[in-house]
């Protein structure tokens, strides 16, 4: 707590160092154990665990915007873009690409991604920097996001459909924080995040594939979810504004 009091953006820098690295680590040791997403599922259930009781035992659910949103869903056109960016992984083909105890494994290390990532970027990171400029702390957070996931090229993504998930999780990075902005709260964006992320277990994009090829299946269904995403925030951009920055409950 000390850390977090002292300098919140060297704290989240911190949190950020070690979700990626131990991301990274973690896959290595279920490559060797020959499990897949085991050793990611263990160690994120474990960092989500001591990131939620931090923030339990400091209070801090209302300042990270662990709450009940603000403004109607309604407003929010009852987040039906945001399930279309999830849901539209399926359009292209379905199916199980794991064992049953595998899907499993990735689904719930995803569920912890989802929860880990929206905290630490749109709720530390952002709300350290947002208390000296909160253009900054919108253009930051958004970019690290996206650019953070250059760590998949290291865990040997294809360079081409690493830099096109870049893109996209940029533009859903903008399009996160501004429903944080608009809602002061992040629990639809945990919500997309983890079922976003969890239709890529069961997502095969073979409806794309078999007629297009898999390179040009991957850029058409990422200009699909960059385009809803896009217009999503233009939408969000344009609701009434909340201030986040004098709001610390």
């Amino acid at each position: 707590m000390k850390l977090f009091e002292k300098n919140q953006i060297t704290f989240s820098v911190m949190l950020i160092l070690i979700y990626v690295f131990g991301e990274s680590v973690m896959q290595r040791v279920s490559e060797k154990i020959g499990v897949e997403f085991l050793a990611e599922m263990i160690f994120c259930i474990i960092m989500s665990v001591i990131v939620f009781l931090f923030i339990k035992r400091n209070s801090l659910e209302q300042y990270l915007g662990l709450k009940k949103p603000e403004i109607s869903a309604s407003k929010m056109l009852f987040y039906i873009p945001l399930f279309l960016i999830g849901a539209s992984r399926g359009f292209f083909g379905i199916g199980m690409e794991y064992s049953p105890a595998v899907a499993i494994f990735h689904t719930v290390m995803m569920i912890c991604v989802g929860f880990l990532e929206e905290v630490i970027f749109r709720g530390f990171l952002f709300r350290g920097i947002a208390k000296q400029n909160i253009t900054r702390a919108v253009i930051i957070s958004s970019v690290t996001f996206g650019i953070g996931h250059i760590v998949n090229l290291l865990n040997g993504y294809d360079l081409l459909d690493n830099i096109i998930q870049i893109i996209f999780a940029v533009s859903v990075g903008f399009m996160l924080v501004f429903i944080f902005l608009r809602t002061n709260s992040i629990i639809s964006c945990i919500i997309f995040h983890g079922f976003n992320n969890c239709m890529s277990a069961f997502a095969t994009g073979s409806l794309l594939i078999d007629k297009f090829g898999e390179q040009n299946a991957t850029i058409i269904a990422s200009s699909i979810h960059i385009v809803i995403t896009v217009a999503y925030l233009i939408y969000i951009i344009r609701l009434p504004k909340k201030d986040l920055c004098e709001s610390n409950n």
